[in-house]
Parts: structure tokens; C-alpha cells; sequence
């Protein structure tokens, strides 16, 4: 082989190698897939805000960045239950890889509308009892996620109440029967009750109407206070709830802060920013792989307690000060 014809192969080798050098770098580059995850609310945007800024920032936490290695797909039935079954529906159409659900409702119709795709719980009053999963420890299925209550949340505020109400001896409770969480926080708040010499009124609220006809029935059979349960029914009416307690002049407590922001006297429950921000890490572990049946349901591991002063005063309580020393939040 002459000169000429070595410096041309030399040159054409330079070139593949190139080329070839070129490539790696594409192939290096090529986009990860971005995770879409579906949300799933009851509510309106503005009323889940902080909860959904919770979830967002637990997503930031992981390094994930919405728009960038992350989109969500925001459904919100704006109070009216009888959307989220069409919503569930379009959230699958999409193919999203996960759904998370922000309530009981929400993850009924999600489970009716797939039960391939993971499907995350960011807060749901009884899991089992509901029937979306096995058991805490083993959910089975498609859905996981996190339990928005405890064993202890009803004895708890029947304490905070009767620490209110020194003669604390009856209570109305305003619950749905229809509702299995109501019926456990029923049966625990009945355990918790007989010990501290209450006695419990249960007024079953199964039609907006019913609301007003509890507090009547409250006032008639001489309740002390009112003990309201949390549901999708309630917390849509949390107004109205709110009026008709301080209009009947019965201290009230309550399982969400929305109801205390509202105008209730006070709430004690699971804190559910916390409990978004930790879905989260569900989201994270399901596009990483697991799969829902290996994550446990976990539960509350951070309670809020919050006070309307102004609710207070206008049914004439006084709330003690080392009662008020344990408040989270204080609403003047």
C-alpha cells in the first residue's frame, strides 16, 4: 500500500472514530421517562391548596421537579361526588403511572376505574374497613397509602371537651352510619366515653337536612357538647356545621382543621399536610418499582390541635390556659 493510499485510510478511521465518539453521547442523553401521576380530589383547588403544596414539596424533597422529570394531573370534582368516577376515568384513559386519591370517595372511584394502576391513599379514616385494602401490615391489590386515624383520636376528644367543660356528661355525636369509618370512630369513642362518665347521643346524618335536625336534637336531649365526625359529607357542610353549633351555643370539636378555619371551636386530629407530604414517598417508591401490595398502610405519626378563640367567645367559653398552652395554631 503506497503513502497516498495509508493517509486516506487514516482519515477515514479518524472519521468513524468520530462519529463513533459522537454517538455515545446521544445515547448517553436520551430523556428519562417522566412520571405522570394522577391527583384525585374531592374538593376545589383553592380549599386543597395547602395539602396539595404538601405533596409537592414531599416530591421536591425526593428531587423530583414538576415539569421537568415529573407532571401531574390535577382532577378536582369541586364538591360534587358524583364527578369523581368520570375523573377516576380520565386519569386512566391518560395512562398514569400512579393515582393518588385525597379521600375515601376519591379512591372508591379510582379503584372502580382500574385495578392495574398503583393507586396511593394521601389520607383515608379506615382503609379495612372501607375495603380497599387487606390489612394494614398486607394491603393486596393495587392500592397502599396512609390511614388518617388512630385508635385514640376519639378518646382524645372527648378529654379535650370534657377539659373545656369541666361537667361534661353528655355529648351528641353527629356521624353517617353509612360510613364504616364513622361506625369504628363510633365504637371508640363509646370505649372512651363510659370510663370518664359521658354519655354518648348519636345522631345520624344521612341527608343535609339531617344536619339541622341534629343540633335540635341535641339541644333537646340536653347535650353538653358535640362530637362531629369526619366524612365526605361533612366537610363540604362545614359551614353550615359551624353556624349551627355556635347558633345552638354547644362547644364542638372537630377531626379537620377546615372546620375550625370555618368558624369551629376546635379540632384534633391527624395533621394532613404531613400525611401528603409522606405520599409522596409512596409516589417515589411505585416509579421506582414496587409495586402497592409491598408497601404497608402506614398511619398518623403527627396530630394537630387547633383553637377558635373567636367561636369561643361567641358562645360565651372560656378556654383554659393550659389548654390553650397546647394548641398548635390559635384562631384570634
Amino acid at each position: 500500500m503506497n503513502r497516498k493510499s495509508k493517509v486516506r485510510n487514516l482519515k477515514w478511521l479518524a472519521l468513524g472514530a468520530m462519529l463513533l465518539a459522537l454517538s455515545f453521547p446521544a445515547n448517553a442523553q436520551q430523556p428519562k421517562k417522566v412520571g405522570r401521576i394522577g391527583y384525585l380530589a374531592a374538593g376545589t383547588p383553592s380549599a386543597r391548596a395547602p395539602y396539595t403544596e404538601a405533596f409537592r414539596q414531599g416530591l421536591r424533597d425526593l428531587g423530583y421537579i414538576e415539569g421537568q422529570n415529573i407532571a401531574i394531573e390535577y382532577r378536582y370534582a369541586q364538591e360534587k361526588l358524583d364527578r369523581q368516577p368520570a375523573l377516576a376515568a380520565e386519569l386512566v384513559s391518560l395512562k398514569v403511572d400512579v393515582i393518588l386519591t385525597a379521600g375515601a370517595s376519591g379512591t372508591r372511584s379510582a379503584r372502580e376505574a382500574t385495578n392495574t394502576i398503583p393507586i396511593i391513599m394521601a389520607q383515608d379514616p379506615d382503609p379495612v374497613g372501607n375495603g380497599f385494602v387487606t390489612s394494614l401490615a398486607r394491603p393486596g391489590g393495587n392500592i397502599t397509602g396512609l390511614s388518617s386515624l388512630v385508635a385514640e383520636l376519639g378518646g382524645k376528644r372527648l378529654e379535650l371537651l370534657r377539659e373545656v367543660v369541666p361537667r361534661l356528661s353528655r355529648v351528641a355525636v353527629l356521624g353517617t352510619s353509612t360510613n364504616p369509618a364513622n361506625a369504628q370512630q363510633l365504637r371508640e369513642a363509646e370505649l372512651a366515653a363510659g370510663p370518664i362518665g359521658v354519655r354518648l347521643q348519636f345522631l345520624d346524618v344521612l341527608d343535609p337536612k339531617d344536619i339541622e335536625t341534629g343540633f335540635r336534637a341535641a339541644t333537646k336531649g340536653r347535650a353538653d357538647a358535640v362530637l362531629v365526625f369526619g366524612g365526605p359529607f361533612f366537610i363540604p357542610r362545614r359551614t353550615k356545621i359551624a353556624e349551627l353549633a355556635i347558633k345552638s351555643r354547644l362547644p364542638a370539636i372537630y377531626n379537620r382543621s377546615e372546620f375550625v378555619e370555618a368558624g369551629g371551636l376546635m379540632t384534633y386530629g391527624a395533621s394532613i399536610p404531613d400525611l401528603y407530604r409522606r405520599a409522596a414517598t409512596y409516589v417515589d417508591k411505585i416509579l421506582k418499582g414496587t409495586k402497592p401490595a409491598d408497601l404497608p398502610v402506614q398511619q398518623p405519626i403527627k396530630f394537630e390541635f387547633v383553637i377558635n378563640l373567636k367561636a369561643a367567645k361567641q358562645i360565651g367559653l372560656t378556654i383554659p390556659p393550659n389548654v390553650l398552652a397546647r394548641a398548635d395554631r390559635v384562631i384570634r
